[in-house]
Parts: structure tokens; C-alpha cells; sequence
């Protein structure tokens, strides 16, 4: 049997405080090396890349337009993340949210439906004296209540446009449904009653499109649905728009850069949503949703699911594909012939990198598309900042500004035909 000396004891004495040491700079060195990776802190920051065609239109743009060629600087400590830029967007919405005062309208529609919009008055002259309107559509479930849209239009009166904000079908928690259906990916008959309004209403005023995510598909889609559509239309912005559900729909169930957990957020928010009108929805025998439908919403874990099952038999369509199909703008926006400014971010967790070889190919070919993509942004969050807040005016609400700024100032200056 051996015997442990004492000089054998000694000897290991000096080098466990040394390992422990040891181990504890390692653990640092990787909890900052994984906080450097997931918050992207190396990525340089950089103008936005931009697509156009040479024209005198867009060297005009370009010149007039500050935003699309300076530096896009976001929060230093956390704006490089595509992730937390949505996320913040998503809880916050925005920092020191105004509170701009509106007029609610009501439109009947010919289906028994009733659309809804708010109303803003401009709170200063444009700088081309002309009247110009805003007609906007947000994203997904989304109205004028919400604190980035309540931002922009604050930020938008101040230039001198009126506003008109749709509120999405079925997505104000306050007002009831007057039909079985709600909004759906595509459908543009509520925008399209806003701007018929707006245009009774206001004989002289120009229009500036504006659409949000869901919305920006929304708003291409109703420009190129019918040439007459365009009529009194100055120009068109869409930002973060993915242009093909049917083509988003695969890389929405991938787990690359979490989609599948937004998939399953988006999905929890939409069955709220639907959930909260189910009376309305649902309680007519002539409802052409089944029992069946109903318990595969219950189930449902991603939006489509929550399409396949519901959303699109309020129109009617026969498959999953055939709604996807018709009520993506990508089959209809090559008919815009009015400018159109279409912006992505490439750190977007809910538009793959695959779906913006969409806009860059139509900019490439079409004189009056410029496609403008940002390095870090997220999705509608598109922060600015020096080192950790945010400033309340974000790089998306300045540059949708700056751009209809520009082409109102185009059209004022061009000379008649």
C-alpha cells in the first residue's frame, strides 16, 4: 500500500489557484466573444446599398435625398443586431411617442364589411406649398394606434402631408366586425376605399403611398392591380415587404436566424386577433369556416397554418398556393409605373436574403424602382443612436420623408408635357 508524502502535496499546491484562474479568463473571454457574435459588434457600419437605374430622376434622388447616401449609424452597443432591432420595435415600438390627433372614418363596404381609418391634418406647409396626402398601410395587425405609425405620421404632418392611416381589418381591439371576414395578405379592397375617399374628399391633393411589411405588399399590389389606380399618385414606398408569400412560406419553417420562433410569435399574435372577433367571425351557419377549421386553428403553430385553415376562405380560394399566388404583389408590381422606393434590411429575421433578389431584379430593369438595403436594421426597427439610445425619429421614418420630399419637389420643377 502506498503512502502520500508531504513534499507530494506541495507540489500541487501553487498550480490549482493558477487553473482556476485559468478557467475563469476563458469563461470571460467566451461570454464576450458569443456577446461580440450576437450583437454583431464587428460589422462596420456603411451607406445603404442602393439599385437604380442611371436616370435623371434618380441622380436627382440620389442628390436630394441625404438619406439614401450618408451613413446609417445605428445604437452602437446593440443596433447592429438585426434581432434586438426587431424586437424593440415589436415591444416598444418607439421611444417618446407622440400622440398625434385624428379623425376615425368609417366606410361601408359592398360585402357588409366596414373599413376603418384615421385621419391627420397637416401641422405645417409643405415646402412646395402643394397638398399633398399620405395614404399608409401598416403591417400585420397592426393601425394607427401603434407607436412607430403614430411616429411617422407625427413626423410626416410636421413636413406638411396629411395623413391617412388604414387600420387593418379585425385589428382594432374596439371596433366589431360587420362581416365574416377580416384582413387578409393581400387584400387591397379597405385600402383602396381609403384612397377612393381620400380622393372625393380632396380634389386637388397628390398622393404619397406608404405601406409597412404586410402593408408594403398591400400597396404594390393595389398600384398594380389597375393603371387608374395610379391616378393623382406621386410616388410609392413600401418598407420590409417580403414581395412572395409563396416563396417566404419555405424559409418561414426554417430555424436559420430563429424565423421558425417569429413564425410561431406572429402566428400567437394572428390567433388573438382572429380569436377576439370569433362571434362575428364564426357564429353565422353561412360562415365558410367549418368546425374542422376552428380546431386546426386552435393547433396551429405557424401563420401557415393559421392561413391554410382560415384565412384564406374568406375569399374563397381552393388551396394554400393558389392564396399565397393572387395575393402576392410580386405577380403585380412591374405594372407601377409611378416611382417607386422599395427598402429591406439585410439583417431582417423575417425576410430571407433570397426574397430581395426580387426588388434588385425589378430595379435593374425598370427606370423608375430604386431598391435601397440596409446593413443592420431589422425588421421596421431601423434605430438610430450614438452608443445606447435610440433617437425617436428612426432612419426609416427620415428616409420615406426625404425620398417624397424630393420626387413632390421633381413633379413641382419638371417641366409640362
Amino acid at each position: 500500500m502506498s503512502t502520500v508524502r508531504d513534499g507530494d502535496i506541495g507540489t500541487f499546491g501553487p498550480e490549482l489557484p493558477a487553473m482556476f484562474d485559468g478557467m475563469k479568463l476563458a469563461a470571460v473571454a467566451t461570454v464576450l466573444y458569443i456577446i461580440v457574435r450576437c450583437l454583431n459588434l464587428r460589422s462596420p457600419t456603411a451607406p445603404p446599398e442602393v439599385t437604380y437605374q442611371d436616370t435623371p430622376l434618380s441622380r436627382f434622388l440620389l442628390k436630394s435625398c441625404p438619406t439614401l447616401t450618408k451613413e446609417y449609424i445605428p445604437p452602437l452597443l446593440w443596433g447592429k443586431s438585426g434581432h434586438l432591432q426587431t424586437a424593440l420595435y415589436g415591444k416598444m415600438g418607439r421611444v417618446n411617442t407622440p400622440t398625434p390627433r385624428g379623425v376615425r372614418k368609417f366606410l361601408p363596404m359592398q360585402d357588409g364589411a366596414t373599413a376603418t381609418f384615421d385621419l391627420f391634418e397637416v401641422l405645417g406647409d409643405h415646402s412646395t406649398g402643394g397638398d399633398i396626402t399620405m395614404v399608409i398601410c401598416p403591417g400585420i395587425g397592426s393601425h394607427s394606434e401603434k407607436n412607430y405609425v403614430r411616429t411617422f405620421v407625427d413626423h410626416s404632418q410636421r413636413q406638411g402631408y396629411r395623413c391617412a392611416v388604414l387600420n387593418h381589418l379585425g385589428a382594432l381591439p374596439n371596433i366589431e366586425l360587420t362581416s365574416p371576414r377580416m384582413f387578409t395578405y393581400g387584400c387591397t379592397w379597405e385600402f383602396a376605399n381609403m384612397v377612393g375617399y381620400i380622393k372625393r374628399a380632396f380634389p386637388q391633393t397628390l398622393l404619397v403611398v406608404v405601406g409597412f411589411s404586410l402593408g408594403g405588399n398591400i400597396v404594390c399590389k393595389f398600384l398594380g392591380e389597375n393603371q387608374s389606380n395610379q391616378d393623382r399618385v406621386l410616388c410609392c414606398v413600401s418598407v420590409c415587404q417580403g414581395y412572395s408569400a409563396l416563396r417566404a412560406q419555405e424559409t418561414f419553417l426554417q430555424w436559420d436566424q430563429c424565423r421558425r420562433l417569429y413564425n410561431f410569435l406572429l402566428a400567437y399574435n394572428m390567433k388573438k386577433i382572429i380569436l377576439s372577433h370569433r362571434s362575428s367571425l364564426f357564429g353565422a351557419r353561412s360562415s365558410k369556416i367549418e368546425d374542422a377549421d376552428l380546431s386546426r386553428l386552435y393547433a396551429a403553430t405557424s401563420l401557415m397554418q393559421i392561413d391554410d385553415s382560415i384565412m384564406r376562405k374568406f375569399h374563397g380560394y381552393n388551396s394554400l398556393k393558389e392564396y399565397y399566388e393572387r395575393e402576392s404583389c410580386v405577380h403585380y408590381i412591374h405594372n407601377v409605373t409611378v416611382p417607386l422606393l422599395l427598402v429591406n434590411s439585410s439583417d431582417d429575421p423575417l425576410v430571407h436574403q433570397s426574397l430581395l433578389t426580387i426588388p434588385r431584379t425589378l430595379s435593374e430593369k425598370k427606370p423608375n424602382v430604386m431598391f435601397a438595403v440596409t446593413q443592420h436594421g431589422g425588421h421596421l426597427g431601423f434605430f438610430e443612436g450614438a452608443v445606447l439610445f435610440p433617437q425617436p425619429l428612426t432612419w426609416m421614418d427620415k428616409v420615406i420623408v426625404d425620398y417624397a420630399d424630393a420626387i413632390c419637389h421633381w413633379e413641382k420643377n419638371r417641366p409640362p408635357c
